[in-house]
């Protein structure tokens, strides 16, 4: 895994050190295939084998603690009762099948994969007062906070998507998922850049996920974690 440099620290009025969040390329090994995920799938294929080691393999390692699941959420619609339509997929680690009956299971890690197409552009409103709101709100910024209540203290949420066509031009959404993260009570630790394609000399290989959009070779993946239990 390959780290870009650190920038530098900067201070802040009341004279705190702010450390630069690290950003992590990921590309392709060599026998990797960079074929175009396949609809409703925001990354590549080579890439969930990659998660499962460095969030929940080389963490479970650590603690000691038995591999937790991976569940793969596909949300390719944020209209009201979007969890019944979402595709949820359970990876077990490879271990898994082998725990018993009443070995003590850990939360699992969730990575949601938002199709660029369903994220809007525009911060929403709720239409609940802040002791309710969130758990009874609908599309994405429910989500975040319905996803925070099913994970424990230290829990992480892998968060999937990249830039989309807005009336021609490309949107970034991340600024915007990421302050409805915080809201929801989630802490924004890295941001991974998934690239569709294949080093060369001194160039990369595109093999973008739209074939009609050559300028996307990219998908950004947010690592998001808990702060706490909430009531």
């Amino acid at each position: 895994m390959t780290t870009t440099p650190p920038h530098p620290q900067t201070t802040t009025k009341a004279g705190h050190a702010l450390r630069a969040l690290p950003t992590t390329i990921w590309l392709p090994a060599p026998d990797d295939t960079t074929a175009p995920p396949r609809p409703p799938a925001v990354l590549p294929d080579w890439a969930l084998p990659r998660i499962r080691n460095e969030f929940i393999s080389t963490r479970a390692a650590r603690t000691g603690e038995l591999p937790a699941p991976l569940l793969r959420l596909s949300i390719t619609d944020t209209a009201p009762g979007m969890d019944a339509r979402t595709r949820c997929a359970t990876h077990p680690d490879g271990d898994g099948d082998d725990a018993g009956a009443g070995e003590w299971c850990p939360t699992p890690v969730i990575l949601a994969e938002l199709h660029p197409d369903t994220l809007p552009n525009t911060t929403p409103r709720t239409c609940h007062d802040t002791t309710t709101q969130g758990a009874l709100d609908d599309g994405w910024p429910g989500f975040f906070h319905r996803a925070h209540r099913l994970l424990r203290t230290d829990g992480l949420l892998l968060l999937a998507t990249r830039q989309h066509r807005d009336t021609g031009h490309l949107t970034d959404p991340l600024g915007l998922l990421i302050a409805t993260a915080r809201t929801a009570g989630f802490r924004y630790i890295q941001h991974i850049v998934i690239v569709h394609g294949r080093p060369g000399e001194d160039r990369i290989i595109p093999a973008p996920p739209d074939p009609q959009a050559p300028e996307l070779i990219h998908s950004d993946l947010l690592v998001l974690c808990t702060e706490g239990p909430r009531p």
